[in-house]
């Protein structure tokens, strides 16, 4: 056994190695600028036309709506900057002064035509061209292969779909559930005894830790927003983008009201020095309230990534459950903080923020208040889109046979 342990090991890591989109990147980009290259050799005349596969290797992104959006971009800078140094190596040849206008002319033109984030590669493609002796046949068959690398790389996207991120980004979620709550329980399991103020100060930063890395788990979610759009293999891909998005909407709320929660009992540490934060029983009952707010939170994550609606039933049913369970541990505690502040009025303050804290977080892993921000999400994207493409609208309700009268009384 231990043996077919050991076998299977390197194998599952290879399967994994398949669904990072640094080894899938990597792969197409390869593939497709080797393509490029040996259709180029074909069609231009130069003995090394690198400026075809150097095409495909920045077109060909890892989604193919990043392929169309920024290919597009990328071979429109590429074209303004060969046509720009073929303009000036009419009148003038290459010196400082006129590698200077042409720089500036690219990057001027650049903005104008709306390139973006591509205005550079307008000047470097006419610095290249600009460069090479007999600059006139060099440039057309330098645009030449700019179209030969373009086509390529966008055709190879078509042709080999990249894999839809989905599963990627629900990791990335349910991952930051699950630091959610390893923290929650740490807090949980120190509200019994003496907390120094270090120990607090050294859960509030982990708190601050985890509010910064929602910026990792917004770039998966966005890959993964991208590999739904212009993807045929994909029935739902605006249900499923709305989903995910509104589901690192409420996780990032958490993660801050988390990151308040601890700042809460950081204040709470440095007025009792000297003593436990709460008595045994308070501290107890905060306990078991944090450990179903964490469980709640896991189950929100599974339930938000899951895909096959028996398994969504099920996370649905056990998302409730704990729901309820930590329902009813907040009244509890509600209560024994009420007679803590009877005997020491001096923390009200700080035991309401807790609670108002902790009622923040489950109102927004509610379901009810989850389904309403569902409808509202969706009808805000369909009403850009029908106000962005109203005649792609038009002809949807036509195939629908839907008419203008008909959906006004509707």
């Amino acid at each position: 056994m231990p043996e077919v342990r050991e076998v299977a090991r390197p194998w599952t890591e290879v399967r994994k190695w398949h669904r990072e989109p640094v080894v899938v990147q990597t792969l197409r980009s390869t593939a497709a600028a080797t393509i490029a290259y040996v259709v180029a050799l074909r069609f231009s005349s130069e003995a090394a036309p690198l400026t075809a596969p150097l095409t495909a290797l920045l077109v060909v992104q890892v989604t193919l709506y990043a392929t169309l959006t920024t290919g597009i971009r990328r071979v429109n800078s590429v074209v303004v900057g060969v046509l720009i140094a073929i303009g000036f190596s009419a009148l003038v040849g290459l010196t400082w002064w006129s590698l200077a206008l042409v720089i500036l002319a690219s990057l001027v033109v650049g903005h104008f035509v709306r390139v973006d984030e591509f205005v550079p590669e307008v000047a470097i493609s006419a610095m290249l061209v600009l460069g090479v002796t007999q600059v006139t046949d060099t440039a057309w068959d330098r645009v030449v292969e700019t179209l030969i690398g373009a086509f390529v790389g966008l055709l190879f996207n078509f042709v080999f779909a990249a894999p839809v991120w989905v599963g990627t980004a629900g990791e990335s979620l349910e991952d930051l559930a699950r630091r959610n709550r390893q923290l929650m329980l740490r807090i949980g399991e120190e509200l019994t005894s003496h907390t120094p103020v270090a120990d607090a100060v050294a859960r509030l930063h982990e708190a601050r830790r985890l509010d910064h890395d929602i910026a990792e788990v917004d770039a998966a979610l966005r890959q993964a927003e991208d590999s739904l759009r212009l993807n045929p293999r994909v029935k739902e891909g605006l249900l499923n983008r709305i989903m995910l998005r509104t589901g690192l909407d409420t996780l990032e709320i958490c993660t801050v009201v988390l990151r308040v929660l601890a700042r809460t009992l950081t204040d709470l540490a440095k007025e009792r020095e000297k003593e436990p934060l709460f008595p045994r029983d308070v501290g107890r009952a905060l306990e078991e309230l944090l450990c179903n707010v964490a469980d709640a939170m896991v189950s929100f994550a599974v339930l938000v990534t899951t895909q096959v609606s028996a398994n969504a039933e099920a996370a649905e049913e056990r998302l409730a459950g704990e729901l309820a369970a930590a329902a009813a541990s907040r009244d509890r505690v509600a209560q024994l903080l009420l007679a803590e502040v009877q005997r020491h009025p001096r923390q009200w303050q700080l035991y309401g923020a807790l609670l108002t804290e902790i009622d923040r977080i489950l109102a927004e892993l509610d379901m009810e208040h989850r389904s309403q921000r569902l409808m509202e999400e969706l009808d805000r994207v369909s009403r850009e889109q029908r106000e962005r493409y109203p005649r792609l609208a038009g002809l949807q309700r036509r195939l629908r046979g839907e008419s203008p009268r008909r959906r006004s009384r509707g």
